[in-house]
Formats: structure tokens, sequence, C-alpha cells
């Protein structure tokens, strides 16, 4: 059977082990930069404490690599949480242990206590079944809420689910699949993919597989970068990944042999690094070689967002440059107002800085879906079962 629902758990008067997404940017002070996460993991937390349970919560911040690594601790999550929740949140000096425990068997009916980063402990990660078993001890019921791990066998994520028989998704997770199984059935067209950011072999899958759903493509970013070394241009000092190169000429050729149209940059923005204080415009494939390309230039932008303004179904990962330096944030919001205009049409914007960008641009409300979950959802896309999902199933 599919997974559970919240509404359907029996979850009053019990402990509610809730693996959710705290993993959130931070300021070089450690305070939340961007608290969006925290904001999404609210409403299932307020729902089960209102049923009477008392809530246990599991995440991870960062890739400590299986250590204690005190400037990835999740106090500042925990204070910020205890914040919008109007209580107190009790923090755990660790994952699991006699420490973990304590806190736990402190808590009473409408109590809230968070575990210390779960990925301090290399049992997480190697999904140790020590680690799953005691994790799991300290919930009667499983809910998990975060989908930007669900493609992770980790221990919370895969492991913990096999030891408590009450499992489920929460609030947040089950609008995820929902959004996200609206992209895998029917759709309105034009269906147009935006896919930029770096780690180009990562998205190769997704890539391929959407080639057989979609009708355009537009390419920003590392992803761009690699299209246009594959096809001869001189790209500078600009990152791509020229192993990639014989997969980008093949997608292309397929792309025209299915009549999909794709769309590179005509002109990039460039500069000598990340944090010069401004860019020049150069042709996409004249790059100078002392420069690399940040951002896709003006002409790029008012293409892309005029043929995007067309679509009636959006699903967009990765932004056009480096948006976080406002040199080279341009083409992204451009591309995020873009896909704003097209009111009443499907638009999902998937990863971290694609979510935290439509933010910046002040186009949240308009768009059906917002996610923080990147890779995710580039695998739910594919078909794939993720580890996290089946492992809810009833």
């Amino acid at each position: 059977m599919p997974a559970r629902a919240l509404a359907q758990l029996e979850i009053e008067g019990r402990r509610v082990l809730i693996r959710t997404d705290f993993d959130v940017p931070l300021t070089p002070a450690r305070g939340i930069a961007d608290p969006a996460a925290i904001l999404r993991a609210v409403p299932t937390i307020k729902e089960v404490l209102a049923r009477g349970a008392r809530v246990v919560l599991g995440a991870h911040l960062g890739e400590p690599g299986g250590r204690p690594r005190p400037e990835l601790s999740l106090e500042p999550v925990g204070a910020a949480l205890a914040e919008l929740l109007g209580q107190e949140v009790l923090l755990a000096d660790e994952p699991v242990g006699d420490g973990a425990r304590k806190v736990i068997s402190d808590l009473r009916p409408g109590g809230v206590a968070l575990l210390e980063n779960l990925r301090f402990a290399p049992g997480e990660e190697g999904n140790e079944e020590r680690f799953a078993r005691t994790l799991a001890s300290y919930g009667d019921v499983f809910v998990n809420d975060a989908f930007s791990v669900c493609h992770r066998a980790h221990g919370s994520v895969a492991g913990v689910p096999r030891h408590i028989g009450q499992r489920g998704m929460g609030l947040e997770l089950e609008r995820e699949v929902i959004a996200f199984d609206r992209l895998l059935g029917e759709v309105e067209r034009p269906f147009v993919v935006i896919m930029g950011g770096d780690r180009v072999a990562e998205r190769m899958s997704a890539l391929d597989v959407l080639l057989d759903r979609a009708d355009a493509f537009f390419f920003g970013g590392v992803v761009a970068n690699t299209f246009l070394r594959a096809r001869g241009g001189s790209l500078g000092r600009s990152l791509f990944e020229d192993d990639r190169g014989a997969w980008a000429r093949s997608f292309l050729t397929r792309a025209t042999l299915r009549d999909v149209a794709v769309h590179l940059p005509r002109d990039l923005v460039v500069a000598a690094g990340t944090r010069s204080i401004t860019g020049r415009v150069v042709g996409s494939h004249r790059v100078p070689d002392d420069q690399a390309a940040l951002d896709i230039g003006p002409e790029t932008a008012a293409s892309f967002a005029e043929a995007i303004a067309q679509a009636r179904t959006v699903f967009w990962n990765g932004p056009m440059g480096v948006f976080e330096s406002e040199p080279f944030a341009g083409g992204t919001l451009a591309v995020a107002r873009a896909i704003a205009s097209t009111r009443g049409a499907l638009a999902i914007a998937a990863g971290r800085e694609t979510a935290i960008a439509v933010r910046r641009s002040g186009v949240s409300d308009r768009l059906a879906h917002i996610t923080s979950a990147g890779a995710a959802a580039l695998e739910y896309l594919q078909g794939r079962r993720l580890p996290g999902l089946t492992a809810l199933d009833s």
C-alpha cells in the first residue's frame, strides 16, 4: 500500500519522530540566512502538537562527515523554530545516545525536542542498523517530512521506518509528492524545462528522460557552458564539464530529431572572478582567455523570458549564473519573473539555490510549487523509486 498521510496516523498522546529538512544556509555569524525550510516544517509540527503528541525532530545541516562540527550545530535552527512555534524547543547535545535519550524522556505532551545534527553520527549516512534502531526507539510513530533527502538511503530516511510500524508522510512531503506527480502526468503544453547550475553529470539522466516529454529546453550556468564548449565555443576560464561533451552533442542531435527546441545563451556576462564588482557582455562563443562566464547576457535573458512566458508547464532547476553576486544576478531574476508571468501555468522550481532565487525575485506567490529539493526532484521525475518513500509503504 502507498504511504499513509499524516491524518491517517494514530499519534494522539504518542511520541512522533519527524524527519524534517533543516538544511538551511547560515550567515557568517551563524544566524539563519534563509528560514524557508524551517517555515515549511512548521505546519506538520503544529498539526502533530495539536493532536496531543510529543514531537522529536531529526534533521541534518551541511556535510559534517560523520563527526561533530560545532559550526554545523542545529542550535540556531532550534532557536528560530522556538520563535516560530512560540514555545521552547529542547536541543539534545547529540543525535543519539544518553544525552538524546534524557531530553526525550523529559518531554511532556505538547513538548518539542530537536536532536543534534544527525550527520554528526557516522551511522546516519552509512545507514547502520544499530544507529537506525536507536533512533527509532525515540518515537512510537515515524513521519518523514523531508522530500529533499528521500533519494538518500540514510539511517533516518530508509533505516528508521523498518523499526516503527506506524509511519507516513508529513504535510510538506505529501505536498511535494502531489506537485511532482502532476509533472509526471498529462500536462498542458508548451512544457518547458529550464536547467542551470553546475554538476552536469547529476542532471544528465533527468535531461534524457525529460527530452521525451518537454517541448523546449533553456540552459544556463555550467550546464549551458558545457553545451557551448561541446559546440566548439571558446569559454576562457569559465567552468564547464569537458568530459560530458559527447553526451551534450548527442542530446542536441536527439532534440533536433524530436523537434524539441534547445535554447542556449547568445551572450554572456563575464568577469575575472565571482568577486568582481561588475561584468561585461560578450558573445557566447567568444569569452576572453582571462575571463569567466558568470551569467547569461541581456539579449539571452530577454529572448529566454519572451519564450518562457508562453509556457503552460514549467520545471526549473538551477540558476543561470552566480546570482548570489549582484552583478551576475540579472539572468536568473529575469527567468524567475518570466515564469511568474505565465499566470495559471503549472510552474515548479526545484533546488535550494533556485528556491532562494525565486524568493529574492519577489514572485514566490506566483509559482505553483517551490522546493529546496533538487537531486530528489530530478530522480523522482525519472520515475525512480526513492528509498525514503519506499520505506514508508505500508
